[in-house]
């Protein structure tokens, strides 16, 4: 599997458009590179390649379920932990993440069908379910952003 080639998947919230190559994310979702990615990990290890969880945060972390932090470093990381999707996440160890739509606009399956070069489709076809919680996390304190 290449890591670099854009992946349509469903994840445990939302279609995804999946690579390590966030240039051809921004490309493919018409979206300005300077905006930042976020990236799924498949493990708490493989989390600590990009960022330290701040002390005081470590347990809550560790407990979230379909939570994005975003560390001081400015890194958003998510740990994925739905089987299906983790399953997936186990052949790279990280992807950057993006919703499988064109920049600001709703979720429209031909297009992600049109953008993607892999499409991985599960048993549940594609949808959209509730978005994941982002909480932004400074050394002492984590404030809720949705």
């Amino acid at each position: 599997m290449n890591p670099n080639l854009i992946y349509l998947v469903q994840t445990d919230t939302i279609a995804g458009f999946l690579s390590q190559d966030k240039k051809r994310l921004a490309h493919a979702k018409k979206r300005s590179l300077k905006k930042p990615f976020l990236i799924n990990t498949d493990s708490f290890e493989k989390q600590k390649d990009f960022v330290r969880s701040p002390k005081n945060f470590r347990a809550k972390i560790r407990r979230a379920k379909k939570s994005t932090f975003i560390y001081p470093n400015g890194y958003a990381i998510r740990v994925v932990f739905e089987d299906d999707f983790k399953n997936f996440m186990k052949k790279f160890g990280w992807l950057y993440s993006t919703s499988a739509n064109r920049s600001e606009e709703k979720f429209d399956i031909n297009f992600a069908l049109q953008n993607a070069d892999i499409i991985v489709e599960g048993k549940k076809g594609y949808e959209k379910s509730n978005p994941s919680s982002i909480f932004k996390l400074s050394k002492s304190r984590m404030k809720k952003i949705r």
